[in-house]
């Protein structure tokens, strides 16, 4: 009688999602702290967005080569090396005397965690069944903004009883307690694990793309640069990160200024976009693997993705078109959400186009986000200082709507490398 497969996959699954927690809390945290570094440091408006930004840019940077790396080494040593050069700069935040330090150790922050979200799209090509793989994907985004919208209710309670500084001493801690764990339990494929045995590998290898050449010289760069679904994922995940960015960056500002916001309230509408999208995140995993299981590939992945961006776009809009302060809040939150509702359907099409070069190709779409990322605190606080805050609200709701419209060009069934 055969044996049933183990489950050593799901344990790799649960790392993921411990992954994706430690990310947004060490990254959302600043947000909710940015006032009282402000008035601590004397810093301006500009001066908080170019210091948001410097983080942004150097993951930009770095996205690419950190994810060529892992293709060709296997995340087990990048990851660890990604998580524990984070975590020792999350807590180095905390030094931060002025402008000028705060800059450096933030772009140092991001050239340390560029790489992470690739590297978890490499980890799951590798261990996770086609068909399990946007939900997945689901589960794991789930996770990480469960902790992107718990983060500033966290950051100001911890912060109200030690500071700012140590607030980030102690965010910085469960990302060692990750990077060693990982360390001593991982393996880069589950052949090599002894815990998986031949039903589960069967289960895994089933369908699981094979390599697909080298990984080196200008051809290469140039079939990932010139193929026809690399520009429109590219543009189409931008406006997903731009939108992101402005809950984690600027979005505390606006509903103070624009809305009145104050307190705990504002805790909880600055993160409620980040508290809804965990409920999108799962769905839209869930939706597109459906969605590929009865109407196909395409259907499954840039049907559902478009589809999403334009309840983003129409939900963002409509937020101008309120005076009601929580009305206007939902809304945004809402956009948010459906945005999110996109990921596993644009991840799942990174593995389905990028086979083994998933790392890479993720990077490049990820890298588009991340000029979003560089982009929106300053173009954010230009718009609000010459026009008002419903500016950038209107070109986050367009951008959102290009964005559907970039789905449309995107084949997940026409690889990259082949």
């Amino acid at each position: 009688m055969p044996s049933r497969p183990t489950r050593v996959r799901y344990r790799v699954v649960g790392f993921m999602l411990a992954l994706g927690a430690v990310t947004y809390l060490d990254r959302a945290c600043i947000a909710t702290l940015a006032p009282d570094i402000q008035r601590d440091l004397g810093l301006s408006k500009g001066e908080m967005s170019w210091i948001y930004s410097a983080f942004a840019i150097a993951y930009a940077l770095f996205e690419i080569p950190t994810a060529w790396w892992a293709d060709r080494m296997g995340t087990r040593r990048v990851l660890t090396r990604i998580v524990a050069w984070w975590s020792a700069f999350t807590m180095a935040t905390a030094a931060g005397w002025s402008f000028s330090s705060m800059l450096v150790i933030r772009f140092l922050f991001g050239a340390g965690e560029a790489g992470a979200w690739p590297g978890m799209a490499r980890t799951f090509s590798r261990w996770i069944p086609r068909s399990e793989r946007g939900t997945v994907q689901g589960v794991f985004f789930s996770a990480a903004h469960v902790m992107g919208g718990l983060t500033p209710v966290i950051a100001l309670a911890v912060a109200g009883l030690c500071g700012w500084r140590w607030t980030f001493v102690l965010f910085g801690l469960p990302g060692i307690v990750w990077a060693v764990a990982w360390q001593r339990w991982f393996r880069d494929d589950p052949e090599q694990h002894a815990a998986v045995n031949a039903a589960e590998l069967e289960k895994i290898a089933a369908g699981r793309e094979h390599s697909t050449g080298q990984h080196e010289g200008w051809a290469y760069w140039k079939q990932l640069l010139r193929h026809r679904n690399t520009l429109p994922l590219c543009l189409m995940y931008f406006p997903n990160s731009f939108g992101f960015y402005f809950c984690i960056t600027w979005l505390p500002t606006y509903l103070q200024e624009q809305h009145g916001f104050t307190s705990m309230r504002l805790g909880f509408f600055t993160g409620l976009p980040l508290l809804l999208s965990p409920v999108a995140d799962l769905l839209g995993g869930l939706a597109t693997d459906a969605a590929t299981r009865r109407f196909g590939l395409r259907i499954g992945r840039a049907g559902v993705g478009a589809a999403s961006y334009l309840i983003a776009g129409s939900a963002m809009l409509l937020a101008t078109t309120t005076a009601q302060p929580e009305l206007a809040a939902w809304c945004i939150a809402t956009a948010v959400a459906a945005s999110m509702f996109t990921l596993g359907a644009a991840w799942g099409t990174v593995i389905d186009v990028g086979g083994s070069h998933t790392g890479v190709v993720g990077a490049a779409m990820n890298t588009s986000g991340q000029i979003g990322s560089v982009l929106c605190p300053l173009i954010v606080v230009r718009l609000q200082h010459h026009y008002d805050w419903n500016a950038p609200i209107y070109l986050i709701g367009g951008l959102f709507l290009v964005g559907a419209a970039a789905w449309c060009f995107i084949n997940p069934q026409r690889k990259i490398f082949e």
